[in-house]
């Protein structure tokens, strides 16, 4: 499992947006499998699964996704996981890893355009 998480300035609806387009434009077998949107007042919390293959692991990685924001505060954390074949532990950790790091590189993407 690998996680990053990061707190910046944006705009919510606009982020997720670009956020999404990425991951799925990033990788050709990437998936959008299932997402939750909350609003209470001010508060905005979005919560998306990806998934796509990993041809080193010989199988599928997840991506899961939370983003929150107030006003254009916004704080993301995502960790990626799977993709090992091991039955007790996991032998091999690079397909999960590289999944976040194109996160990672669309989040600072982001923040670097404003």
């Amino acid at each position: 499992m690998a996680k990053y998480e990061s707190r910046f300035r944006g705009n919510f609806k606009d982020f997720l947006s670009y956020l999404d387009n990425g991951i799925l434009t990033g990788s050709k077998s990437a998936t959008f499998e299932e997402g939750s949107d909350f609003v209470k007042n001010d508060v905005y919390c979005a919560v998306r699964v990806y998934e796509r293959y990993s041809a080193i692991g010989g199988g599928r990685v997840s991506l899961s996704i939370v983003l929150i924001g107030v006003d254009d505060d916004l704080f993301v954390s995502a960790i990626s996981t799977g993709g090992s074949s091991a039955l007790f532990y996991k032998i091999n950790t690079v397909g999960e890893k590289k999944f976040l790091q194109n996160a990672v590189e669309i989040i600072e993407g982001y923040k670097t355009r404003r």
